[in-house]
C-alpha cells in the first residue's frame, strides 16, 4: 500500500517561512502529478499548487510569489516552501499524488493526513 506522510507545519508570525515536505512510501511503481491542497475552518478544501512528473507547476493565484512546489523523484518526495505567509493561509494543509503501484492498470490517488499551519503574531 502507498502512504503520504506531512512534515513542517507549526505556527509562525506574519511574513514568515515555512516549508513543508510530503514524502510517499510503500508500494510505489510511478507518481505522477503530486499537490498541496488546504483547509480553512469552516471553508472548503482548495488547491494551493500542483507539479507534474515534469516540473511543470501551476499555484493558486494568492500563491503566486510567495510560495513554491517542487519535488524529489528519487526521494518520493514534493516540497512547499512558503514565504510571506498571512493570517489568511492558515489551514491545515495536506498532500496529494496520484500513484500507481505496478506496471498493470491505472494509478491512484492518495491523501497525506495533513499538516497544520498557524499564522498569528
Amino acid at each position: 500500500q502507498v502512504q503520504l506522510v506531512e512534515s513542517g507545519g507549526g505556527l509562525v508570525q506574519p511574513g514568515g517561512s515555512l516549508r513543508l515536505s510530503c514524502a510517499a512510501s510503500g508500494s510505489i511503481f510511478r507518481i505522477y502529478g503530486m499537490a498541496w491542497y488546504r483547509q480553512a475552518p469552516g471553508k472548503q478544501r482548495e488547491l494551493v499548487a500542483f507539479i507534474t512528473s515534469g516540473g511543470t507547476t501551476n499555484y493558486k493565484d494568492s500563491a503566486k510569489g510567495r510560495f513554491t512546489i517542487s519535488r524529489d523523484n528519487a526521494k518520493n518526495t514534493v516540497y512547499l516552501q512558503m514565504n510571506s505567509l498571512k493570517p489568511e493561509d492558515t489551514a491545515v494543509y495536506y498532500c496529494n499524488a496520484d500513484i500507481k503501484s505496478s506496471n498493470y492498470g491505472i494509478s491512484d490517488n492518495y491523501w497525506g493526513q495533513g499538516t497544520q499551519v498557524t499564522v498569528s503574531s
